[in-house]
């Protein structure tokens, strides 16, 4: 299953938050997974174990996704020396190299994927876009957001994870 457009639509209207023992009861480890990235290298979860690590799901027509790009981008850059990694995975149903021409236009800098079926089954299922996951250093989700994230939310996340 892939998100269209119109669920973008209703995920403006659900936005939420929620905090890993509210959205499962109990922590969660991040499920686990290895993707070629745009870049050609291989990018596995489990590299980064020990780092937190935000997942964002998006897509290039996501308007809310477009927003959220700099700041994801903005972070990256602010606390890669803490040791934050964030990976985008996009699941635009086109080729990698139009995701690829997007994220140059838009000047990202950090990982990005293509989500494929398996990886939004074992995430999900992600019905809304973005959908954010923030991982903490031993590999738990700490948080699942649903819908774009303001700057200044999305530095509080953050904060979470250190």
């Amino acid at each position: 299953m892939r998100t269209r457009p119109t669920t973008v639509l209703f995920a403006l209207l659900t936005v939420g938050a929620c905090h890993a023992a509210t959205c499962f009861g109990e922590p969660r480890l991040a499920p686990p997974f290895s993707v070629k990235g745009l870049d050609g290298r291989i990018i596995r979860l489990s590299d980064f174990r020990g780092r937190p690590v935000v997942v964002d799901f998006w897509a290039t027509w996501c308007g809310p996704c477009r927003a959220s790009m700099p700041h994801l981008d903005a972070l990256q850059r602010r606390y890669d020396p803490r040791g934050l990694v964030v990976i985008g995975l996009s699941v635009d149903e086109g080729s990698a190299q139009g995701v690829r021409q997007f994220a140059a236009r838009m000047g990202v800098g950090f990982r990005l994927a293509m989500a494929d079926e398996g990886l939004l089954d074992r995430y999900g299922p992600i019905r809304y876009l973005p959908t954010t996951f923030f991982i903490s250093r031993t590999g738990e989700i700490v948080r699942r957001v649903r819908g774009y994230i303001d700057p200044e939310t999305m530095e509080a996340y953050i904060q979470e994870l250190f």
